[in-house]
């Protein structure tokens, strides 16, 4: 059984938080649980890790009530495991972490809302081709649990930094962080190309991590005929590892487009986007030549 050691300061809520999650396991399970691995062998494929460590972890986390155990068989009992919502308030912790890994470890330590072609961020988005997106909800503009994936032939998820219907309510220093300007370029790109993505078989969301009062008063204003949702709560970032950047004390989408199939299958994952016009149109081909 593994050994732990109680951080004795009672008052340091980063000392007790680590008494928690402190062991770099325990952080990986709440990774992948976020994605949706659930059951035991899974963990353990994902993860490499032995079946004595991984029983102890799990354990440990559901004891602290990040994880829940649930039977999902009887004869022999089996178990899956889900995030309980203290859990779920760990994802900005991971989210926290993996911007500052993409920036200061893969990166080049300077705030962007994009990367390089060449870069590994970029090859980890590509590297969704052909994976699933976890069955999960997102809130749209009016504040409604949606599924990002529509049930259509395919479902276009553009990701955006964040868009405004006020010049004003733009993070100070906006336009000087490559790669965010143009969030309202692309959100009328896609509303003016609708009816081809329509004829084609997609559906239109976008996505940000804006609050749902934000991302309504800028869909009035442009006049968008598609839903945008909102992924404050960061759940579809940590699912599928998106990259981050922060801007004004809020962890943002870097610009990226997936095409997802009807089966929640990623058929295209297009980033990193330095011509927005180009990009819709990638998308559009994507899905015309998945149909």
């Amino acid at each position: 059984m593994a050994q732990r050691t109680q951080l004795g300061d009672a008052d340091c809520a980063i000392a007790q938080a680590l008494d928690v999650v402190g062991d770099w396991w325990t952080l990986l399970i709440v990774r992948d649980a976020a994605r949706g691995v659930a059951r035991f062998d899974a963990f353990q494929r994902e993860l490499g890790m032995s079946r004595k460590v991984l029983t102890e972890r799990l354990r440990l986390l559901v004891e602290a009530d990040v994880l829940t155990r649930e039977p999902y068989q009887d004869r022999p009992v089996r178990h899956e495991y889900r995030l309980t919502p203290r859990g779920r308030a760990l994802l900005p912790v991971l989210v926290a972490l993996q911007d500052w890994g993409d920036t200061w470890i893969l990166g080049e330590g300077e705030m962007t809302a994009t990367t390089e072609e060449a870069s590994r961020e970029a090859a980890r988005v590509r590297a969704l081709k052909g994976t699933r997106v976890p069955e999960l909800l997102l809130p749209d503009a009016a504040g409604e649990p949606r599924d990002p994936v529509a049930d259509s032939p395919f479902t276009v998820l553009y990701c955006f930094p964040g868009a405004y219907a006020r010049a004003e309510s733009y993070p100070p220093g906006w336009a000087g962080i490559p790669g965010a300007k143009g969030c309202t370029l692309e959100s009328c790109t896609y509303r003016d190309q609708l009816a081809q993505f329509t004829a084609a078989g997609a559906t239109v969301h976008g996505v940000s991590t804006q609050r749902p009062d934000e991302q309504r008063e800028f869909a009035a204003a442009e006049e968008l005929r598609f839903p945008l949702l909102s992924d404050a709560g960061l759940d579809l970032v940590t699912a599928l590892r998106l990259p981050t950047f922060r801007a004004a004390g809020v962890s943002r989408m870097k610009r990226l487009t997936l095409v997802v199939a009807r089966d929640r299958t990623v058929v295209e994952a297009i980033y990193p986007i330095t011509d927005i016009e180009a990009s819709v149109s990638a998308a559009l081909a994507a899905v015309r030549s998945a149909s």
